[in-house]
């Protein structure tokens, strides 16, 4: 066989393992602003890999994790690619739910920041592919502190926080000193609060795994946080999430917001966010301890064992969490609305420095601070700072939000809303063996 012959033929068999398989793509993922992004790039996909057909799903972050587990525990296979984070990554994994991702050099694994990378592996494999990762920070209105003679130079503590929103609130003028999570989740309300309980010193469980939520650390840090929102966040602070607060602070209503870094790259946004220049950044506040001050989460892409179109998932995630990704919408949108907390090569984009400024340095800062496995004051018998990795968490702090939320409209007290989720919990952990009160001098 002469060369000729010998390049049409690996031409040939190259075009064959692109285009010549089908499939239609059903991609479960959460409605955040990345991954609407994401969405609208599928022409781009498509025109790539003209034999794939992306079908997309999209979900407020509640109805993805129960329609994801649903399926993916049932085996339904409604789903090739579905969207989870650090908490789900590691179980789905033990339980043989998801399978191991294919990466290649183009993929540069090693290019993934550590703490997200060992966060979504199970036994040195990796099984979900983060699309963006993310810390906890302090987002302020530096226009608005400096007026009322403030600044935060240096990591400021929970009661600094707390003197400034006081100051810069005025809600005659539809500014409100702070804005905070409040609508109840394991992964809404309780990311924030579990933070906050940790940086008073609190846990979620002992080292025998009996549950602290009604510790008199707890009842402080939450006394606290309704404090704080009831007295100068806005109104209806229950129902707030992520995308309300980001709508509420894109609209200059919010003078401080503690939230995901992701936010930043939209506030900085000029065509939708009204005081862009306005925002500056740092870590999370603390208040006897930063250890487990600062969330770390990554929203990421796995493909579900009942997965009928593997290789095309295989394809897909590596196209949407690649370098290349990055780029292609730093080309269509700018370099300040790229999604980052994923790999260090766009810490190192001039054009990405350029374009965010400081916030790149205090994103990169928060990420490597946050540590799944020093978390807490005291020892815990678990990793994750926001998050519990078991499975039965996900009832526990969801039950525990929704009290925390009824003591934030007032409806009961902090301290009925901690003795009820203590309740919950004991009953959850004993009942799965993690805890035995015979064992212990209770």
């Amino acid at each position: 066989m002469n060369i000729k012959n010998i390049l049409a033929c690996t031409l040939f068999l190259f075009l064959i393992n692109v285009y010549a398989f089908s499939a239609d793509l059903n991609i479960a993922t959460v409605n955040n602003s990345h991954m609407i992004e994401m969405q609208k790039l599928t022409p781009e996909f498509e025109r790539e890999y003209p034999g794939i057909t992306l079908k997309w799903h999209v979900y407020n972050e509640g109805s993805i994790r129960m329609r994801a587990i649903a399926d993916i525990a049932s085996k339904g296979g409604n789903y090739d690619v579905v969207t989870i984070g650090l908490y789900e990554a590691p179980i789905w994994a033990k339980r043989n739910w998801l399978i191991p991702l294919e990466t290649d050099t183009n993929y540069d694994i090693n290019d993934l920041l550590p703490a997200i990378k060992n966060g979504l592996s199970y036994k040195g494999e990796l099984y979900a592919s983060p699309f963006y990762g993310e810390s906890s920070m302090l987002m302020y209105r530096k226009d608005l502190l400096k007026k009322a003679g403030l600044s935060f130079d240096v990591r400021p503590t929970w009661e600094q926080v707390l003197g400034a929103a006081k100051a810069i609130h005025d809600p005659t003028n539809g500014v409100y000193g702070i804005c905070l999570r409040g609508k109840p989740g394991w992964g809404d309300n309780m990311a924030l609060v579990s933070t906050i309980a940790n940086s008073f010193g609190g846990r979620w469980f002992d080292m025998k795994w009996k549950p602290e939520i009604n510790s008199d650390i707890w009842k402080k840090a939450v006394n606290f946080y309704v404090d704080l929102l009831t007295s100068y966040g806005p109104p209806n602070s229950e129902q707030n999430s992520f995308s309300e607060i980001l709508t509420l602070s894109r609209d200059g209503k919010c003078g401080m917001w503690i939230d995901a870094s992701v936010a930043a790259s939209f506030l900085t946004d000029v065509n939708q966010s009204v005081f862009s220049e306005e925002w500056a950044y740092t870590e999370s506040p603390y208040q006897v301890t930063t250890k487990g001050a600062s969330w770390l989460w990554a929203w990421s892409l796995a493909i579900p064992k009942a997965s009928s179109n593997v290789e095309a998932a295989q394809i897909f995630i590596r196209w949407a969490t690649s370098k290349n990704y990055i780029k292609l919408v730093a080309a269509k949108n700018g370099w300040a609305n790229v999604p980052t907390g994923t790999r260090y090569s766009t810490y190192k984009k001039p054009s990405y420095i350029e374009a965010v400024g400081d916030f790149s340095k205090a994103e990169l800062a928060a990420l490597n601070g946050a540590n799944l496995d020093d978390n807490t004051a005291k020892p815990s018998p678990y990793s994750g700072i926001q998050f519990v990795p078991i499975p039965e968490f996900v009832s526990i702090a969801g039950f525990t939000g929704q009290k925390i939320t009824e003591a934030l409209k007032g409806d009961i007290t902090v301290e009925q809303a901690l003795e009820s989720a203590q309740k919950i919990a004991l009953r959850e952990m004993r009942r799965a063996g993690y805890y035995d009160k015979s064992k212990t001098s209770e």
